[in-house]
């Protein structure tokens, strides 16, 4: 793993525990309305792709303090002074990155209002030829370091009764893609995660978004070693990605499919699942 960065500012994290919420903040904001603008956000997976673009998105809303995540350092450097960010380059799979990434967070920008978790990793490939290490680093990458980092992080929004996690899935995770099980399993991980903290967070003032993008124009398709080769459906750019997930931040939005169209073969695999299996098997 790649050493922190020594620009370090004092800071402090609040306590672990819970609160009870009230209706509205001291501003007069509703629970749950989505963080005050201004305050401290991590994003990780922010050397590229989608993590790079909501780095941007944030930047141009102004008055964000940025730490920034990822595993190129010469890319994520090159994204964050773009934003006037702190970059932190490190593989989140060590043992304690996690721990170290939220601790150097809250000593950077103070308590972390908002994480957008968008590291990930694929693989594409017959499942029956998957090498071993290819599905731990799926599983470690995509659901692991998530989850250990939004532990780390989750008590202190709870404490403060403010706050907003977004978890970046897939539409692979929401029907399953033929020759993706493990990246497709990975992701279906995150989306029941971010449904079930959700529950807990109930009345805390913290909020959960799962964002679940379709085909977006990264260099994902390249890294995870097949390129992109169908004609439909389009990708889209990763700045759409990037806004839905800011308007989500916005307005307190739980699930933001990208495009919207998305949403329906959820819906018709939920409601026909005979018909879905069907479609897929002939279609992909």
């Amino acid at each position: 793993m790649s050493s922190a960065p020594s620009r370090v500012r004092s800071g402090s994290g609040a306590p672990a525990g819970a609160v009870e919420a009230q209706a509205a903040d001291g501003a007069g904001r509703p629970r749950g309305a989505g963080p005050p603008p201004g305050g401290g956000a991590l994003v990780t997976g922010a050397s590229s792709g989608i993590g790079a673009a909501v780095a941007r998105r944030l930047a141009a809303e102004g008055g964000w303090r940025l730490v920034l995540n990822g595993r190129d350092r010469t890319r994520l450097e090159e994204v964050a002074r773009g934003t006037s960010a702190v970059a932190y380059p490190a593989d989140l799979c060590g043992p304690g990155a996690e721990r170290r990434l939220a601790e150097f967070a809250l000593n950077s920008v103070g308590p972390v209002d908002l994480l957008v978790a968008g590291a990930g990793v694929g693989w594409a490939g017959p499942f029956a030829t998957m090498p071993h290490p290819a599905i731990d680093e799926v599983f470690d990458v995509n659901v692991l370091a998530t989850v250990h980092l939004v532990r780390w992080l989750l008590p202190h929004m709870v404490a403060r009764g403010t706050g907003r996690v977004v978890i970046v899935g897939s539409l692979a995770g929401t029907v399953g893609v033929r020759e993706e099980a493990a990246y497709s399993a990975a992701k279906a991980a995150l989306g029941a995660f971010a449904e079930a903290v959700r529950y807990e967070l109930r009345g805390t003032g913290v909020g959960i978004t799962h964002v679940v993008p379709g085909v977006v124009d990264t260099p994902f398709f390249d890294r995870r070693g097949v390129p992109y080769r169908r004609s439909r459906p389009r990708p889209v750019p990763a700045s759409r990605v990037a806004d839905a997930i800011w308007e989500a931040v916005a307005h307190g939005r739980d699930e933001v499919y990208v495009p919207g169209w998305t949403r329906l073969p959820g819906r018709v695999r939920g409601a026909a699942p005979g018909l879905y299996r069907r479609l897929a098997a002939r279609f992909g």
